[in-house]
């Protein structure tokens, strides 16, 4: 949303290529134990975000501009409507709105190597790039950076830190963490 924000302030540049990759925040944060894998689960007992992902992996199955479209589509349904990613009518929905085929896009979620394609990004993320929390960047260089942000205001305000916080990322591999404490966020953020 941060990234729509940034677009809509370049009068609709895309202000960079992204390529989506499926990282299980369900199995990074689950409890029960070091062995278990969220996506060896019967299909009743996958968790809804599990769902959401395997969902990115049916739309991605359309193309790289279908996955584009549907992405962040699927982001506004979680985060700004806080809709169940568990929903297959809420993830129907969501693949008509970003014009994709529903009938090709409802059986690639049902089947079960969409799942397999979650496991398999989530565990080479890890391995590759360290990846444990999303979003996670991984540039050409090699770095990786995950990013905690709190939603600009404004795509003024968006467009303003973008190339700032990309350019520390990608360039700097030494810088380690930069953390505000919390909580509470910033004075002024969120109307405080």
């Amino acid at each position: 949303m941060w990234l729509d924000l940034v677009k809509q302030a370049r009068g609709g540049e895309e202000p960079i290529e992204l390529n989506w990759k499926p990282f299980s925040l369900d199995q990074v944060n689950q409890k029960v134990g070091e062995d278990y894998r969220v996506w060896s689960e019967p299909e009743e007992n996958i968790p809804d975000r599990v769902w959401g992902l395997r969902a990115g992996v049916a739309a991605g199955r359309q193309g790289a501009d279908a996955l584009r479209r549907f992405m962040p589509l699927l982001l506004k349904a979680r985060h700004d409507a806080r809709e169940n990613l568990g929903d297959m009518a809420v993830l129907t929905r969501v693949a008509a709105e970003a014009g994709l085929d529903v009938e090709r896009f409802e059986r690639d979620v049902k089947d079960r190597s969409s799942l397999e394609e979650v496991a398999a990004s989530h565990e080479s993320a890890v391995e590759q790039h360290g990846v444990f929390g999303t979003p996670t960047f991984v540039f050409e260089n090699g770095t990786s950076t995950f990013l905690k942000l709190i939603r600009p205001d404004t795509p003024e305000q968006a467009d303003a830190a973008f190339d700032h916080v990309l350019g520390l990322m990608e360039a700097n591999a030494y810088v380690g963490e930069i953390k505000r404490p919390q909580p509470p966020w910033p004075t002024g953020v969120f109307g405080r």
